[in-house]
């Protein structure tokens, strides 16, 4: 009974292990390496037999079959599992080429923008990677930096802006101070007076407008047109206001008389019987 507890065996003189005709489990497959084992979808896919989507992740038992294909001495592998839905068989093996796994029969994978053959940059390698990522990043800085010229050039036009409009605000303010200060004197040295942007024909205009005005308010004989304007008749018969006079208000300070304590006490006194 001790025996079967010790960690090694007795090998007589004369043993031939070449005389043992047994094979281990894994060496009696004649065909491709094939294992089981618990691994998770690589990608998201369609069944073809049912339709129905495997989602990136679901947990499958899976058989794994080494083939003879290789890629730089790297063996590629190709993995057998059954569709939820419909026991349909589906293979995809691995793709080290691309770090990524193609599937084979039995699915459909689901379309991936990123991997999309047409793009311009699905076959490129790490290294035109790197460059794309750098030249993009060079490109956005020198547009970042127009844009800050951009602004400061905006920037500029609106001061100069600015600046145009208050000195023709200025210019309005002047000339409409010398308009004032000619007011007093007659129209034609008014007109003499005033800059020659300002419209001579729009003062002649008024000239003539207040030259018949004044036509149209005087007689034949050349007298102005007076209002009469008729005096209210005073009654002499209406009594007159007597006005009194009021004395002027004083704002002194008075004392008024305190009253007695009984008043405050709220007694009332009796009046006296004699």
């Amino acid at each position: 009974m001790s025996e079967r507890k010790v960690l090694t065996k007795y090998y007589p003189p004369d043993f031939d292990p070449s005389a043992i005709t047994r094979t281990p489990k894994h060496l009696r497959q004649k065909g491709p390496k094939v294992i089981t084992v618990r691994l998770m979808a690589p990608f998201s896919m369609k069944c073809t037999q049912c339709g129905e989507y495997i989602y990136r992740g679901r947990k499958f038992n899976a058989r794994k079959e080494t083939t003879e294909e290789k890629y730089l001495n790297i063996s590629i592998y190709r993995f057998y599992i059954r569709c939820t839905r419909c026991s349909g068989e589906i293979t995809f093996k691995t793709d080290p080429k691309n770090m990524d796994y193609t599937c084979e029969k039995g699915a459909k994978r689901n379309f991936e923008p990123w991997r999309d053959p047409k793009a311009e940059n699905y076959n490129e390698t790490q290294d035109e990677t790197l460059d794309r990522l750098e030249r993009e990043e060079n490109e956005e800085k020198e547009q970042q930096e127009r844009d800050k010229m951009a602004e400061l050039e905006e920037k500029m036009l609106d001061s100069k802006r600015e600046m145009a409009i208050a000195d023709a605000l200025d210019e309005i303010r002047t000339r409409n101070a010398r308009i004032e200060r000619n007011e007093g004197l007659g129209d034609e040295a008014t007109i003499a007076a005033l800059p020659e942007e300002v419209d001579q024909e729009r003062l002649k205009a008024e000239k003539e407008d207040e030259e018949a005005a004044r036509r149209a308010f005087m007689t034949s004989s050349g007298e102005k047109v007076k209002r009469i304007v008729e005096d209210e008749a005073v009654d002499s018969s209406a009594p007159e206001k007597k006005q009194t006079d009021m004395p002027p208000p004083s704002f002194t300070r008075t004392k008024k008389p305190k009253k007695p304590l009984v008043n405050k006490l709220g007694i009332k006194k009796k009046p006296s019987l004699v």
